[in-house]
């Protein structure tokens, strides 16, 4: 049962009545200065940059045609998703429609706002071009300067199969370094997923009447279902899917991960309205989830990133605050996704998502 208790500095939130006191004075921090009541393993994680935007530069855009030299099943698998439909779709629904007259736009293809999370553009001949929907280099990065690095495993004849552990480390190390997003830290990939899907423009929103993100995203239930591509685990006979050990550590980074996007979403308001209030009843619920994590799972890493938001105020002109907790959950998350070991995480099995969740028809969105 969830109750409104006041706090002697008049501040409002949260508490479950059927906790032991010790949590809900925790969680009395969690959520104070709440918007609504107030205006593989892998060593290159800490050289990760956390930053307050990822997206994909056009600059630096192939296609996906390039993937599929080598990746031909996880784009077979790709075509299949809402991701791959947007392109020719998503400038047809009515809703999109209504959206972009709002904000007085011509066309869902030719401005930045709708752009820069629904579509991959590609810079050809000087000009940007919309060449696919939200594809392989939205989430692993635009690939020009990481492809033949990625692609090289000991010289021109080298075979993958007969590649050495160390020169997959440095193959690995160097396309990271060369703007990678590697799925071998989670971290990395599960960024490019909330930079879109917390709806990150406040006049997108407000003005426009989009929704303020995908308020049921959760990264283990949205990346295990229809848009599972892991035929590299398999030599591309199948799809393979996850150990339970995996499916923990991802559980806890997407955690961690969209509580880092929300925190810059309510940094980024500036009206006490639907964006604000909705990226900030999303931070506090994050909040309560990473701190029933850390409850569950001795890590200093989650314990330092709790640290770093308990009593950052979720309200309007904060944003230097906000962007510093959220620097700070993101390094952690991305040091977490690196050393974790999800054989020692099996007391968060019960929050994990049953795979009778996992999102599996195009209907359920992008």
């Amino acid at each position: 049962m969830l109750k409104f208790m006041k706090h002697r500095h008049q501040d409002y939130y949260p508490v479950h009545a059927n906790r032991p006191m010790q949590f809900r004075k925790v969680l009395a921090w969690v959520c104070c200065g709440l918007f609504i009541s107030q205006s593989a393993t892998v060593s290159w994680a800490e050289e990760v940059t956390v930053a307050s935007e990822i997206r994909c530069d056009p600059a630096q855009v192939l296609g996906a045609e390039s993937c599929a030299k080598c990746h031909e099943q996880e784009v077979r698998q790709w075509k299949l998703t809402p991701h791959f439909a947007t392109f020719e779709l998503l400038h047809r629904m009515p809703e999109a429609k209504a959206i972009t007259k709002n904000l007085g736009l011509k066309s869902v293809k030719r401005n930045d706002m709708c752009v820069k999370c629904h579509y991959t553009r590609q810079l050809i001949d000087e000009r940007l071009r919309v060449v696919s929907g939200v594809s392989c280099e939205s989430c692993h990065g635009g690939a020009k300067d990481w492809l033949a690095l990625h692609n090289d495993y000991g010289g021109p004849s080298a075979k993958k199969e007969l590649e050495s552990a160390e020169h997959r480390q440095h193959r690995i190390e160097s396309s990271v370094a060369a703007g990678m997003n590697n799925p071998g830290n989670l971290y990395l990939v599960a960024r490019q997923c909330f930079s879109c899907h917390t709806t990150p423009d406040e006049k997108l929103v407000n003005v426009g009447g989009h929704a303020p993100g995908s308020l049921d995203f959760e990264l283990v239930s949205w990346s295990q279902g229809m848009v599972r591509h892991n035929f590299l685990r398999t030599d591309g006979v199948t799809n393979g899917e996850l150990s339970l050990a995996q499916l923990r550590v991802m559980y806890v980074v997407g955690v961690m991960a969209d509580l880092e996007a929300s925190l810059r979403a309510t940094g980024l308001a500036t009206t006490k309205a639907t964006f604000g209030i909705s990226s900030a009843q999303r931070a506090a619920k994050l909040k309560v989830k990473l701190h029933e994590i850390c409850q569950l799972v001795e890590d200093a890493h989650l314990q330092r990133a709790l640290d770093a938001v308990l009593c950052v105020p979720l309200k309007l002109h904060q944003t230097k605050a906000l962007q510093a907790a959220a620097d700070q959950v993101g390094e952690e998350a991305s040091a977490f996704a690196t050393h974790a070991d999800g054989e020692k995480l099996t007391a968060i099995d019960r929050m994990l998502p049953k795979p009778s969740e996992y999102k599996r028809r195009a209907e359920s969105g992008e």
